[in-house]
């Protein structure tokens, strides 16, 4: 899954990482309260800003409920046992996806 977020920010608001994800926002404020892994900051309002590393446990997290089924309760248990696999995996899954949509462009330009 390719998202939509402005490169070389230090900070993405909920409405950013919802909208890049097309989910709601509830549904990202759910998953920081059920995965440790994402520790957003907030701002002086209360409001989260999530990190580029929050955003990429976010797809990571997306990967694996949104588009491999997981439960939560999996999802939390495979992200513990084997975090830095399953992300070291998923990046090469999506630079692949990402090449793989170049080339078609390419392909289609021809």
């Amino acid at each position: 899954m390719h998202i939509d977020l402005p490169p070389g920010k230090r900070y993405y608001s909920i409405g950013e990482v919802s909208k890049a994800f097309d989910v709601n926002a509830s549904l990202i404020r759910f998953w920081d309260k059920e995965f440790d892994i994402l520790k957003p900051k907030k701002n002086a309002k209360g409001n989260r800003m999530f990190t580029p590393e929050d955003v990429k446990n976010i797809q990571l997290i997306y990967h694996l409920v949104k588009e491999r089924g997981f439960t939560l309760e999996g999802a939390r248990t495979h992200l513990k046992e084997g975090q830095k696999k399953t992300l070291d995996k998923f990046e090469i899954v999506s630079k692949l996806e990402g090449i793989k949509a170049q080339l078609l462009s390419i392909k289609n330009e021809l």
